[in-house]
């Protein structure tokens, strides 16, 4: 018993050390070439408040604008005041946002939860389900 705690003992040393020496490391050398066209992509790309104003062009959002109280020459006034970062972080909410998405998802959820209460007996929703009790 005793070898066998040793030779074990030995074999965690020896696995730790090896975990512990183990790092890799990926990385690349960018030329400042690369690093301005990335730049002049991004100065050339319109900026943040143009694509706000481009937004509040659209029929469909003044419309949402109106109904709930807020004229769009108001909105074109405050989107002008704000500053470039805040311009920037407001239109990558928008672009990032989901439409929706997760509507089908927590109506698949709910469902696949309840036909496994019912399933499980522990329910009695579904007709088409019998118990497993």
């Amino acid at each position: 018993m005793k070898r066998f705690q040793r030779f074990f003992a030995v074999l965690l040393a020896i696995c730790f050390t090896n975990v512990t020496m183990i790092q890799t490391a990926q990385a690349t050398l960018i030329s400042t070439e690369e690093v301005a066209r990335m730049e002049a992509a991004v100065q050339s790309a319109s900026s943040a408040h143009e694509r706000l104003a481009s937004l509040l062009a659209r029929v469909d959002v003044q419309e949402g604008l109106e109904r709930m109280g807020v004229s769009p020459e108001f909105a074109k006034e405050r989107i002008a005041a704000l500053t470039d970062e805040e311009a920037q972080m407001l239109a990558e909410q928008i672009e990032s946002a989901p439409a929706g998405a997760g509507v089908l998802g927590a109506i698949l959820l709910i469902f696949f939860v309840l036909l496994v209460t019912d399933i499980l007996g522990l329910t009695k929703i579904f007709p088409f389900t019998r118990s497993i009790r």
